[in-house]
């Protein structure tokens, strides 16, 4: 048996957070200087560049790189040999994202109640936590604030069986699509296939924490992602909706199994600044 300090995870929480909201992951910010390379689109190659601009901008005066720092989201992986020791877990997930969004200068967006009392909380909490159990005596910790305009954006379906790969690739592309230039594109896809109505949705989220390079390890699956970003980058909606070839900077999908009446299907859109975190404990 490990024992882990609640305050180590604490601090760990503050930090991921602060560096998420103030720099892109690597893999996605080469994503989008690529893309300027091979952009048709003279107006899309300009807002390429200056989205990169922007990235260098924010990461030399130390500012984060998108006003809408999101609701805080924590994917944590809690080894079955550690014992956390002083606060529970998830009071000191959510005093670290307090620390985060005060003391890194984040905005803080997230209300009280969703319909009847939408008073600030003030102090960004409380996260959305996922936490899944698994052997060792480790803690993995994957921040990822999500902003809004790209969120308002996302959709879930539930398909019965008979689908195809073809209604499947369409309604990601419908979605996308009908959400135009509204979560500042070029986005990243997270595409959540298989489990049951909630579990597809937790499953396009995890998707965007992905790294825009990695395909799925599934033949089929990363297939299947290139399929669908070659069809979205076809709908010339381009960087921030301006038109081009560089609607998406990528498609990740997750599966599941799932029951043998079902085929739920979700999509999580991310902005151009999909942003996330990672430690270990």
């Amino acid at each position: 048996m490990r024992i882990i300090s609640s305050e180590v995870i604490e601090n760990a929480v503050e930090k991921l957070f602060i560096e998420a909201n103030y720099f892109l992951p690597e893999s996605l910010e080469c994503c989008i200087k690529e893309c300027e390379s091979t952009e048709e689109n003279p107006l899309a190659k300009s807002i390429l560049h200056k989205l990169s601009d922007n990235l260098d901008a924010a990461r030399k005066i130390n500012v984060p790189i998108c006003q809408d720092t999101g609701m805080a989201v924590l994917f944590a992986e809690i080894g079955n040999d550690v014992y956390i020791d002083g606060k529970c877990f998830e009071k000191a997930v959510n005093d670290g994202v307090e620390k985060a969004y005060m003391n890194g200068y984040l905005r803080k967006s997230v209300v009280i109640d969703p319909l009847f009392n939408r008073k600030n909380t003030e102090n960004n909490t409380p996260a959305i936590i996922h936490t899944r159990i698994v052997d060792g005596d480790k803690i993995k910790l994957t921040a990822a604030p999500k902003g809004f305009g790209s969120e308002n954006m996302s959709a879930v379906k539930m398909f019965t069986p008979s689908a195809t790969q073809e209604d499947i690739i369409k309604f990601v592309v419908d979605t996308v699509r009908t959400a135009g230039g509204n979560p500042c594109p070029p986005i990243v896809v997270g595409v959540g296939i298989g489990g049951n109505f909630e579990y597809c949705t937790y499953l396009s989220k995890k998707a965007l924490t992905r790294e825009v390079n990695v395909r799925n390890s599934d033949e089929n699956y990363s297939m299947l992602e290139l399929k669908m970003l070659e069809e979205i980058n076809k709908l010339d909606i381009g960087p921030q909706g301006f038109g081009g070839n560089t609607t998406a900077l990528a498609v990740n999908i997750e599966y599941f199994p799932t029951h043998i009446a079902g085929l739920p299907v979700a999509v999580n859109i991310g902005c151009h600044v999909t942003r996330h975190k990672s430690c270990v404990i």
